[in-house]
């Protein structure tokens, strides 16, 4: 590992103006992610700013019925609060298919948000990787990828966002509050992460020194309580990243749709709206060929490589019974 400096911030401006003062440095939360990537040798910070002792850690509804999650807030905490569970089942049900409960009860909100791909050749500095080295060229495309992307690739890179939370945040519509030199602005968390386009090592749209302080979720997001369902396929059933996920979740009148939200998970480089499969549920009748429908208009436009071909018909499935977990009440988290 490289050796690096470490600084312990006292308040946010102050932490927020080191790492923008310096173009290498980087913010400590939990730290599950980012410091196996300096194990690695990917990351390669000069200086680590720990921000565990700001407060960022509250779990609070907000006036307009908003529930407001700290970014600091664990994600064991996150996940096993009272207003989360009944309000937001969704999003306790994708933190808890997540990792294992030593590293939830580390990660954090943000750094959750932050985590980078698991694309193998990310993590061989041997290998050849745009992400972590720009202009290099891609070793997925032509190698073992198995775990890629069928969505929103490029010649420049075809990894995949690994994440679970933010599936269920991107199909309950949250927004991510930040901070920076420049003051304080929201970005909804659908705009939060990047494809890769011509810029792949750019994983999301913050800004260099902005620091992630809250994620709301909308008051409105509370009518899909009861029926939601987040599934991760995986190759075992605990400690492994989603080869799928689907974050379903519906409003339903009687056998009618009144709207309906699914995220794809680890089918791009973001977790990925499956709007027209959205259009499509939305007046529809609550049933298995409803939601077929809905599965094949998800996957059209899919792109896969030499190994991932199964993903597509594994996500129309995954996506088919999503839906009917959801529509007949979901599952206690």
């Amino acid at each position: 590992m490289k050796p690096f400096a470490y600084t312990r911030a006292s308040d946010a401006q102050g932490a927020i103006q080191v790492v923008t003062r310096e173009r290498t440095a980087k913010f400590l939360a939990g730290g599950t992610n980012l410091v196996d990537l300096m194990k690695e040798g990917v990351e390669q910070p000069d200086r680590l700013v720990d921000i565990n002792r700001l407060e960022m850690a509250r779990i609070e509804e907000q006036p307009d019925g908003s529930l407001r999650l700290g970014a600091l807030a664990r994600n064991s905490d996150t996940a096993n609060h009272s207003l989360v569970r009944t309000r937001f089942p969704l999003v306790t049900q994708a933190i808890l298919a997540g990792a294992s409960g030593q590293l939830r009860n580390a990660a954090t909100n943000g750094g959750n948000l932050m985590q980078r791909t698991r694309c193998f050749y990310f993590y061989d500095v041997n290998s050849r990787c745009n992400k972590r080295e720009p202009g290099s060229g891609c070793d997925a495309i032509e190698g073992f990828n198995r775990i890629h992307a069928v969505f929103g690739a490029s010649q420049q890179c075809i990894a995949t966002y690994p994440g679970d939370m933010a599936q269920a945040l991107y199909a309950l519509d949250a927004v991510v509050r930040v901070r920076g030199q420049e003051g304080e602005r929201t970005i909804p968390v659908t705009e939060f992460h990047r494809l890769p386009g011509d810029a792949p090592q750019q994983d999301t749209n913050l800004k260099h020194g902005e620091l992630i302080t809250a994620i709301d979720l909308p008051a409105a997001s509370a009518r899909f309580a009861s029926r939601s369902y987040y599934l991760k396929v995986r190759d075992r059933a605990s400690y492994a990243f989603a080869l799928v996920s689907v974050a379903a979740a519906l409003d339903v009148e009687g056998s009618q749709i009144r709207q309906a939200r699914i995220t794809l998970g680890s089918v791009a480089h973001k977790p990925w709206r499956a709007a027209e499969a959205e259009r499509i549920l939305t007046g529809g009748r609550a049933d298995e060929a409803t939601f077929r429908r809905a599965a094949e208009a998800a996957m059209q436009g899919a792109q896969p490589y030499e190994h991932n071909r199964y993903k597509v018909e594994m996500t129309k499935r995954a996506i088919v019974r999503a839906l009917t977990v959801a529509a007949g009440g979901g599952v206690n988290a």
